[in-house]
């Protein structure tokens, strides 16, 4: 008599199929496919121009800082000339794009190829970091899906670095979970290496450290020692800065010079975007006033929430990245910059799970603001 087979337990399985999920992935690239054609569609109705090849498709998307990493990854960093002041944005994904090129022969293909495979894996990750922390499944793809309709989502599709930088932490996040040290640290070092609030990994996983340390007899263990390579991460764009321009701070003196931001106090930052709701012409009061000024708000309020509903690893990491954008002279992108608050999305999938009509509310506002910042940035315009 033939032994009956049973199902094999989910922590048994190959790698790559412990945390793939075809119906996450499929969300990703349906979402994705659905914003881009939504901005091509956008330009053609409000540019009145035809856009013409498919690869026009992905060319009106090139905009803003889209082109200068296209520039590093074509040339690398330089001393003079305008360009020196891209050593401002990090360095993995114009070198993964790089390497991509060499495939595809193309850079902007390549750059949407990277940063399309690190959105799917971001989607992925998330669901899986949000099944390891114990939510219902529910919870866990709704929280997929407040990622993917949320206002500037647009970013994790286009030539930026956001999915590559969301990806890795969330990669981060999941192996401090597991405990698997090591890879928490790794991807730490490349999360360092795409942006600048990578730096912020270190204090957020040393408290998954700390957990472990109470949980197990108040006994340290020297794989901790992995989550240094954050800072080693830093350290290598620092002697980038170093090595292309002899100031390891060449990054500073270029942001402050060039974008206006320079570090000081957080209500500097907070009152400059109030000021900037005034004496601006309604366009531009509403884009680098209103909206920044919103997503400032929301930061703290969805911060404040992390403390009261998760843990603390997860507070910790929004709230040093609130505190990153707000203490500048100019804060500018935070809707953008909002995007890597994940925790957010999870307590956004219990709201939908617990309260259902404030759930689909914030889903509508959501949709509704995606329009209108996709709509705007595919044709040329600021959206953060």
């Amino acid at each position: 008599m033939k032994k009956k087979r049973h199902a094999q337990p989910q922590e048994q399985k190959a790698p790559l199929a412990a945390w793939f999920d075809a119906r996450v992935a499929g969300l990703v690239l349906a979402v994705k496919a659905l914003v881009l054609l939504y901005g091509v569609q956008a330009y053609v109705v409000w540019k009145n121009e035809r856009v013409g090849s498919l690869y026009n498709w992905l060319a009106i998307w090139n905009r803003w800082d889209a082109p200068h990493y296209l520039d590093i990854a074509r040339v690398g960093y330089v001393s003079q000339g305008v360009e020196a002041r891209w050593i401002v944005f990090f360095p993995l994904y114009p070198w993964l794009v790089r390497a991509a090129s060499f495939v595809l022969r193309d850079g902007l293909l390549a750059a949407f190829f990277v940063s399309g495979v690190a959105s799917v894996a971001a989607g992925l990750l998330l669901y899986r970091l949000a099944r390891a922390g114990g939510e219902p499944e529910e919870v866990a793809r709704a929280a997929v899906f407040y990622l993917l309709v949320f206002p500037t989502a647009y970013f994790l599709h286009i030539g930026y670095n956001e999915s590559l930088f969301l990806a890795l932490t969330l990669g981060a996040f999941l192996a401090a979970r597991r405990r698997v040290w090591w890879a928490a640290g790794v991807l730490g070092l490349c999360a360092a290496l795409t942006r600048i609030n990578g730096v912020v990994l270190l204090p957020a996983l040393a408290f998954e450290a700390w957990d472990e340390y109470r949980g197990a007899g108040r006994r340290a263990r020297v794989e901790w020692l992995w989550l240094l390579l954050v800072g080693a991460g830093f350290g290598v764009y620092l002697f980038i800065n170093w090595w292309v321009l002899g100031d390891p701070r060449a990054f500073l003196t270029m942001q402050g010079e060039h974008w206006f931001k320079s570090p000081t106090w957080p209500w500097v930052g907070v009152e400059g975007a109030w000021n900037s709701t005034r004496g601006l012409a309604p366009s531009e009061a509403q884009m680098v006033g209103w909206q920044e000024l919103l997503f400032i708000l929301l930061g703290l309020g969805l911060t404040a929430w992390a403390w009261a509903r998760l843990r603390a690893s997860y507070a910790v990491w929004m709230t040093c990245n609130w505190l990153m954008w707000t203490s500048t002279k100019f804060a500018l992108s935070v809707p953008r910059y909002t995007l890597v608050l994940f925790p957010a999305f999870i307590l956004l999938g219990r709201l939908r799970a617990s309260h259902p009509a404030w759930g689909a509310a914030v889903v509508v506002w959501s949709l509704l603001m995606l329009a209108l910042f996709s709509a705007r940035f595919a044709q040329g315009y600021w959206a953060f």
